[in-house]
């Protein structure tokens, strides 16, 4: 079951202007994912720094990484990013109702 700290972890990984970039990427490949190598040229982005950033999707439960050989595939976890937009929008425009909260300035 997914809490609202998986879902609070996801959103902060995503935060992060090089972070979305990545996971927007990966999601443009779709279930075949990219080679981390193919990401870098891609994104134009340094070999160590796409590997924190990386480490930090793969930790948030976004990005899954399958080794084929001497390479590395990154893929989107697609439930993980259904159930996050799910709680995003589940109660969208359901309405809320206001507190009284005594006196009003």
């Amino acid at each position: 079951m997914t809490t609202t700290t998986d879902h609070a972890r996801a959103l902060s990984a995503l935060g992060h202007d090089a972070r979305l970039s990545i996971f927007r990427l990966l999601v443009q490949a779709g279930e075949g994912g990219l080679r981390v190598g193919d990401i870098g040229v891609h994104l134009d982005m340094a070999p160590s720094t796409l590997a924190h950033h990386l480490s930090t999707l793969v930790e948030a439960g976004l990005v899954l990484q399958d080794r084929q050989g001497r390479e590395v595939f990154n893929r989107i976890d697609f439930p993980a990013m259904h159930r996050l937009v799910g709680f995003l929008t589940s109660e969208c425009c359901a309405g809320v109702t206001l507190r009284a909260t005594g006196d009003r300035a």
